[in-house]
């Protein structure tokens, strides 16, 4: 009988389907020219919220769809099955949602939640800068209080969603002599914000329709009523979500595996060589045998981490756990899928060719591999 999450309830298998309808449609045949643009039509944001695939677990006083991580996740694999990495959905509502729902205060929350499910606003989250990445402790974006706010100066690096961002948490330091204890996040609406401005819209080695971009701050004038939480709390605001984002991450990873797998079993027994399908050959069988486990214990393994995420016991050792393991495990499982494929795999047009470009930064963001191990060795 074939292995079934259980978490993938009856809700969140029809959610997975709609996702799946909506990928078919409005993003998978036009993935060539998202890439060619490095981002997604504005509309599709505008689209998906109509169709209810935004804020899946934010509550629906706040305009979403009052369900649980489950249906993010459940919509967020469905991404991944479809070969797509593009579309911002996971920072948009995986992240930097549930910061809002977190520490937002009511009027915020009414504010943008809302406007966020439907998908006139895009979210994203400013963290990483071109001198620092997973040690946000030494961010230099600086925060000066004034009477009217606060006035914002520096650059943010590798920004998700960070050419259609219309709202953008930044986490800056309000006291630079406090080291963790003087780090803030400033939601700053970048329809309004002078002195604000995009930089590059970057190139990448992989994901080119994911919209990542480099954002500048020159005296941004931000009001007081932006603050998200206390001043000075931004740390550990950010340590307390890094565990959801981390599972995102390593739930893409095993999903992305299993497309992998897929599109690799069917090109094998398709494909002939020495007067049989590849599939016939035995190292190709073994090949695929020792792939097909590995990617079977990952998704045991996150949906173990997912169940305890959904009973608030994931802590953050093995969120990490997941996070450096199973992206480690999808680059070695879509290499060995690509090599199976011989020169069509190093084509562009094949999928397999996608998921491996997109699959080598899953090791980087959301907390580099090695940080992920230090992290979990401090916690023996």
């Amino acid at each position: 009988m074939p292995y079934r999450s259980a978490w993938m309830d009856a809700e969140a298998t029809a959610l997975a389907q709609v996702a799946g309808d909506f990928w078919a449609k409005e993003i998978t045949p036009h993935q060539e020219r998202f890439d060619a643009q490095k981002c997604v039509d504005r509309a599709v944001w505008n689209k998906a919220g109509e169709v209810g695939l935004l804020l899946c677990s934010i509550p629906s006083e706040y305009g979403g769809g009052g369900g649980t991580f489950a249906h993010d996740a459940a919509v967020l694999q469905a991404q991944a099955h479809a070969g797509d990495t593009g579309f911002g959905l996971g920072v948009h509502s995986g992240i930097v949602a549930h910061y809002l729902l977190a520490y937002g205060n009511e009027e915020q929350k009414l504010r943008w939640l809302p406007k966020m499910a439907t998908g006139e606003i895009v979210g994203a989250i400013a963290m990483t800068e071109p001198g620092t990445g997973s040690d946000l402790k030494a961010i230099t974006t600086r925060a000066v209080k004034t009477g009217d706010g606060y006035v914002l100066n520096g650059m943010k690096t590798f920004i998700s969603n960070g050419t259609t961002c219309d709202l953008v948490i930044v986490a800056v330091k309000t006291d630079p002599t406090a080291g963790a204890r003087g780090v803030s996040l400033i939601v700053v609406e970048t329809a309004h914000a002078k002195g604000f401005s995009r930089g590059r819209t970057l190139d990448k080695l992989g994901m080119h329709s994911q919209d990542t971009a480099e954002l500048i701050f020159e005296d941004v004038l931000v009001p007081a009523e932006n603050l998200l939480g206390d001043e000075g709390k931004g740390f550990a605001m950010l340590m307390n979500q890094l565990n959801q984002e981390r599972l995102v991450i390593g739930l893409q990873g095993v999903a992305a595996m299993e497309t992998a797998l897929t599109e690799t079993l069917r090109y094998t027994k398709d494909r002939h060589a020495f007067g049989a399908p590849l599939f016939d050959l035995q190292n190709t069988r073994f090949e695929l045998a020792e792939l097909s486990t590995f990617a079977h214990a990952g998704r045991v393994f996150i949906d173990s981490c997912i169940e305890r995420h959904l009973a608030g016991e994931l802590d953050t050792p093995t969120a990490s756990m997941a996070k450096w393991w199973l992206t480690d495990l999808q680059v070695q499982v879509t290499d060995r899928c690509l090599q199976l494929f011989g020169g069509y795999g190093y084509m562009k047009e094949y999928l397999i060719s996608r998921l491996y470009s997109d699959a080598r930064v899953q090791k980087i963001y959301g907390g580099a591999n090695e940080v992920m191990k230090e992290v979990i060795a401090r916690s023996l």
